[in-house]
């Protein structure tokens, strides 16, 4: 398996370099909407993708474009931006401390000490040898189906573009399911009850609890993917990447899948207060907060239905973002509302002074017009 996905090198620093101009040619978003925009630019955005893509997939084994397109894709929208974040949080701690929820408490470095620093190295690297341990188990798991079994590969990697329904149906079917999975593995696994009857139970909580909980009181950027390594394959690598095997998704189906999924991972583990959708990351971000602060005593999910509907939430559950939602939309739409009658009143307002003001002048020049007849006369 590794000499297919990197030998040779050269092949390999290819697949990485079209993987990335396929992602810069064309933004998702465009993609998604390309039945219904027509604008030029879109066209050939989409035609210079589809070129980009085809060359890759012809010209390079469908195990190395899937290992390094999906490397790719956590480097850019987890690594990088958490690291990003890690850093402002450990440069300048008290801009920092400002942004997030929890204070000066969420800050993932408070002691500069030798011993302490060295401590929090090592938990950032653990989180970026996972990362990449996570797509190795990805590549495995390719390598085992399609050249030891002889089965069809876990995804299709081919020339073929996938309809945007399609992407669509796969990747909400994907993300309903990995929440469904993380709750089962998260909470009868690694939180099986103070004493697990079952020995592997007992090991595999331990292990979680040993990494985990003991190092990450508060989640900090890379804490998503900081754990014992064979209990992040378990608790984040399977659950997002069985579904994706169940329904055989696209390549690039998969790729946005996973792209979605880091993008999650990165903003509801910064522990910023303020986040791009309060509704949906700014509820997850809380429930993280709270699984930790308590030790892992429930918020076993990602997206928060399971827990709602098994009753291990803590705190607020989803009913209730979706509720603080509607509240918060309801309060925007009357303070809208209330703004443009205020702006109403001040222009009717403004309106009738300058009406009265020209209705008291006109009589003063017919006044003048009348005297300078009558003198004239």
């Amino acid at each position: 398996m590794f000499d297919t996905v990197t030998s040779p090198f050269t092949s390999t620093y290819s697949a990485l370099h079209h993987t990335a101009n396929a992602f810069i040619g064309l933004p998702f978003l465009s993609f998604l909407l390309i039945p219904t925009m027509t604008s030029y630019s879109t066209s050939l955005n989409l035609l210079f993708f589809y070129l980009t893509w085809s060359t890759l997939v012809l010209s390079h084994h469908p195990l190395r474009v899937e290992v390094v397109g999906s490397l790719v894709v956590k480097i850019l929208f987890y690594v990088l931006p958490s690291g990003t974040m890690l850093l402002v949080d450990v440069l300048f701690p008290g801009v920092s401390t400002s942004f997030k929820s929890l204070g000066g408490d969420a800050l993932p470095l408070k002691d500069t000490r030798r011993k302490t620093v060295f401590r929090f190295a090592k938990k950032v690297g653990w989180s970026v040898f996972n990362v990449v341990f996570g797509v190795m188990v990805q590549g495995l798991i390719e390598w085992l189906l399609t050249m030891q079994l002889g089965r069809p590969a876990a995804l299709r990697v081919t020339t073929t573009l996938p309809l945007p329904w399609g992407i669509f149906k796969d990747v909400l079917k994907g993300l309903v399911a990995r929440d469904v999975l993380t709750w089962v593995v998260h909470r009868y696994l690694l939180h099986g009850g103070a004493r697990p009857a079952n020995a592997i139970v007992r090991d595999l909580s331990a292990m979680h609890e040993s990494w985990y909980h003991k190092a990450v009181k508060v989640p900090f950027p890379l804490s998503p993917t900081y754990d014992h390594p064979l209990i992040y394959v378990l608790r984040v690598v399977l659950p997002m990447y069985l579904p994706a095997m169940l329904w055989r998704f696209h390549a690039l189906t998969f790729i946005l899948y996973l792209a979605i999924v880091s993008l999650e991972e990165t903003f509801t583990h910064c522990g910023y207060a303020r986040l791009p959708t309060h509704f949906i990351l700014g509820g997850i971000a809380s429930r993280n907060e709270g699984h930790c602060l308590t030790g892992g005593k429930g918020n076993f999910g990602t997206w928060g239905l399971c827990d709602w509907l098994a009753g291990t939430s803590i705190g607020a559950d989803a009913t209730d973002d979706i509720m603080d939602e509607i509240s918060e939309s309801d309060m925007q739409n009357k303070v809208m509302s209330q703004a443009s009658r205020s702006v109403a009143q001040v222009k009717r307002a403004a309106g009738g002074r300058n009406g009265s003001a020209n209705a008291g002048a006109k009589p003063r020049r017919r006044t003048r017009r009348t005297r300078s007849d009558s003198d004239s006369d």
